[in-house]
């Protein structure tokens, strides 16, 4: 195998066991839903995804025929994981404006402060008018 190509896979390797090491510790760590959500959405996602390019690289650097599921993984990965993030961003928000989350460690005892056009926050536009049927 070259040089180069075993360098680049050991870089790639390390950066992304070090980055699936930080994003885990902090799910661990972190003390409420909103800040936890960062460890696997960014730094997970980093971590998986150089995991996979190195894979993308060995593969045909061996010799061995290459494959897309690598990139395919990969591409998917990336779209996903800021997408369920959101959705599950604006679920916390739905509980936490409503009153309903058990355990909100968000430093908003008051519930959500009010968006500064004086408007509805765009996750609850509708929500009152649901309410009423």
């Amino acid at each position: 195998m070259n040089p180069v190509a075993e360098i680049a896979i050991s870089v790639l390797l390390v950066m992304g066991g070090i980055f699936i090491l930080v994003g885990s510790w902090g799910l661990a760590r972190l003390p409420s839903l909103m800040t936890r959500l960062h460890g696997p959405t960014k730094a997970s996602t980093l971590g998986v995804g150089a995991c996979l390019i190195a894979s993308m690289i060995y593969f045909p650097a061996s010799g061995q025929p290459w494959s897309a599921h690598e990139m395919l993984i990969t591409i998917f990965l990336l779209l996903t994981a800021p997408i369920s993030a959101n959705m599950i961003a604006k679920a916390h928000l739905h509980r936490q404006g409503h009153s309903i989350d058990p355990n909100p460690a968000d430093g908003i005892p008051e519930g959500l402060p009010a968006p500064p056009t004086g408007d509805d926050w765009a996750t609850f536009r509708g929500a009152e008018s649901s309410r009423d049927d």
